[in-house]
This record gives C-alpha cells, sequence and structure tokens, in this order.
C-alpha cells in the first residue's frame, strides 16, 4: 500500500545519531561492562547500523532479519554483552517493519520471533549479570516500539482510506451535479427545439399554393422536430428517475428577485446591484447564472446564519460577472475561522441536492468561465465569470 520512498530528512538524522551513538559508546567505553576488544571493528559495525537504519524504509524486512540474525551469531560466539546502541537499533528496524506491515501478516510474525531471539541471545549473554529488571525494561521497550510502530500503520491506512473515501465522495457529487445541469439543459433544449418546430409549422401554412417543395421541406423539418422531441422526452424521463423533479417555470436572471425574496423572508439581508446594460441571455447561460447565485444564496445561510449578503450581477462586452459576499455571522461567538472552514468543509450540503461549491464550479466550468471562493474578511464571497 505504501511506496518505498528515498531517505528523508528524518532518517539521515535518526541514522546519524546511531552513528554518532555507536562511536561514542565504543570509543568512550561502557560504565557496567569492560571494553570490548577490536574496538576499531565494533565502529565499523556501528556505522555499519547506521547505514541499515538509513536505508531501512526500503526493504524493512530483510534488513530487521539480517541485522537480528547478525547479532544472534555475534552474542553466541563472542559471548559478549550487547551495547546500547545494538538494542536501540533493533528497536528501530523493528518499529520500522511494523510501521510498514500489516501486524498479521508473515513478515510481521518473522520479525516479531527474529527480535524475541535477539533478546533471548542478549539476554543470555548478560548472564550472570541480567536480572528480572533488565528483562522487564527489555520487553517493556521492545513493547513500545512494536506497538508504536503498527499504531503509525494504523493511522497512515486510516489517512489513505479518508482521502480515498473523500475522493469518491467529491466525485460522486460532481457526477451528481453533472447529471443535474443535464436535466435542466435538456429542458431548455426541449423548449428550443418545440419552440423551432412551431415556427417551422406557422410558416408552412404561409405558402402559397405552388409552392410545393418549400412546403414539403418544412414538412420534413417539423417532423425532424418533433421526433427530436420525442427523444429528449424520453431521455428526460431517463434522467429524472421516478423521483425526478416535475418541470416548471425556467429560472433565470429575469426572476431573481422572487429569489431574493426567499432569501429575505429566510433571515438574510441581501442587496441587488446591477451594473452595466442587461442584455438577452441564452436560456442555458441564464439559468445556469440563476442557479450559481441561488446556491450563493444558500450556503451563506447555511453557514452563516442570517447575515448580510451582497449581490452583484454585472453585464460587460465579453462577459457575464456575478459575485455574492457575506459578512459573516453576526453572533459575536461564532468566530471567524469556525465560518470559513463551514464554507470550505461543509460545502456539500447544497440547495436542491447541490452540491455547493462543487456545483458552481461545474457551471461555470460548463460554459468556459472562471471562477473563485474565498473569505472575504469576516465572512465569504464567491465571484463567477460566465463568457457571453
Amino acid at each position: 500500500m505504501f511506496q518505498r520512498r528515498p531517505p528523508t530528512a528524518v532518517d539521515w538524522l535518526v541514522a546519524a545519531v546511531v552513528g554518532l551513538f555507536a562511536v561514542a559508546e565504543e570509543i568512550g567505553g561502557r560504565t557496567l561492562t569492560p571494553v570490548r576488544p577490536y574496538v576499531a571493528w565494533w565502529i565499523m559495525a556501528g556505522m555499519a547500523a547506521a547505514a541499515l537504519v538509513l536505508f531501512r524504509r526500503r526493504a524493512p524486512f530483510a534488513i530487521l532479519c539480517g541485522y537480528s540474525a547478525a547479532n544472534v551469531v555475534s552474542f553466541t560466539l563472542l559471548r559478549e554483552t550487547a551495547a546500547a546502541w545494538q538494542f536501540y537499533t533493533q528497536l528501530v528496524l523493528l518499529f520500522t517493519l511494523l510501521a510498514e506491515v500489516r501486524v498479521v501478516s508473515v513478515k510481521a510474525g518473522v520479525g516479531l520471533a527474529a527480535t524475541g531471539a535477539y533478546l533471548l541471545c542478549m539476554l543470555t549473554a548478560l548472564s550472570p549479570r541480567a536480572g528480572w529488571g533488565d528483562v522487564a525494561v527489555a520487553l517493556v521497550m521492545t513493547s513500545i516500539a512494536a506497538g508504536s510502530g503498527a499504531a503509525v500503520r494504523r493511522h497512515r491506512v486510516l489517512a489513505v482510506q479518508a482521502a480515498e473515501r473523500g475522493e469518491l465522495l467529491a466525485r460522486e457529487a460532481v457526477a451528481e451535479e453533472r447529471a443535474r445541469i443535464a436535466r435542466e439543459l435538456h429542458d431548455v433544449v426541449a423548449h428550443s427545439v418545440s419552440v423551432m418546430t412551431m415556427h417551422t409549422g406557422g410558416v408552412r401554412l404561409l405558402l402559397r399554393e405552388d409552392q410545393d417543395h418549400e412546403r414539403q421541406m418544412l414538412s420534413g423539418i417539423e417532423e425532424i422536430g418533433r421526433g427530436a422531441i420525442e427523444e429528449l422526452r424520453r431521455m428526460l424521463g431517463l434522467l429524472r428517475g421516478p423521483d425526478g423533479e416535475a418541470p416548471g417555470p425556467r429560472p433565470g436572471l429575469g426572476r431573481l428577485d422572487d429569489l431574493l425574496e426567499q432569501m429575505r423572508s429566510a433571515g438574510l439581508d441581501v442587496t441587488l446591484d446591477v451594473r452595466g446594460d442587461p442584455v438577452p441571455l441564452a436560456a442555458g447561460l441564464d439559468l445556469s447564472a440563476y442557479r450559481i447565485v441561488q446556491e450563493a444564496l444558500t450556503n451563506a445561510l447555511k453557514h452563516a446564519g442570517p447575515t448580510e449578503v451582497a449581490v452583484t450581477v454585472e453585464f460587460t462586452l465579453r462577459d457575464l460577472r456575478l459575485e455574492v459576499v457575506d459578512r459573516g455571522p453576526r453572533d459575536a461567538d461564532r468566530s471567524q475561522a469556525g465560518h470559513q472552514v463551514g464554507h470550505h468543509g461543509g460545502h456539500h450540503g447544497g440547495h436542491h441536492g447541490g452540491h455547493g461549491l462543487i456545483g458552481m464550479r461545474e457551471r461555470v466550468t460548463l460554459f468556459q468561465g472562471s471562477f473563485s471562493a474565498g473569505p472575504v474578511g469576516r465572512g465569504f464571497g464567491i465571484r463567477a465569470v460566465l463568457p457571453l
């Protein structure tokens, strides 16, 4: 599950500590045991142990088993007591192994058995100086190292699962919002095709009797239009499902005043500022602009409660600009941080089953516009630019 990474700064630090500890202990001597012969060889062994610690994440099982076997052989043949750096290195390697593999895996079992053999040989080499206190300390320290490694791995697994779950929920939110957008745009297309078909029929009725060729062409267009309407209705039935929304008056910026009145009745103090000269909008663009404002106001009411909100709709020569900014919670006990976290972390509960910021961003992306959202003073604001 976890990738083998190159040594990090922490790995270099731990390896340096092990190496320096080994050199200092071998050169300075140990308090409770006599100085070991061949100090130079033991210093080299300490540096080799530091190198193993440095690269322990690349092959934690092989390094632990190799280190344990080498020390077991050393304790058995030389009958020398273990240095402190040898024991601490064993604990570091055990911690690393259990942080990388499952506790119930074969590698974990073999690693624990190798560490048990290490402890047995180390305590046997201490005899007759080893007492029950030494055994207890060794077992407790080993248990702490093993438990800490298992806890670290569990935390990492939970973090990966949480990230994957969050990504899945985000994908589901995007898919659901795109389906909702598709339903609405299909309504717009069906209405437009119906109007085109009706106008074609009206033109056909105005033709003279000698215009048979034109009449046949318009009849063919009417037939194609009716077939397209039937297919669109069939597709709409599939998109809506059994619990789909019933068709009604199409929302748009022309109905923005009604939306603001609804929000005022819910507790928002909303002001509207329309800048520039309003121009007729394409049906899909008009609908999406309305939904963006609706979603932003719903989020403000949900996360900030009754507050002041400024809505700006600006028409320029090239684009339509929407801005919705609230002033944050009126309650002084609710902090600015909590309001901003609510907007960022709780935006999946948007209006009519939408998904807050995800839905707004998807609508803007549909028209190749730009979208931004973030804290504004104590409040929160969204800005959307939709090309005309």
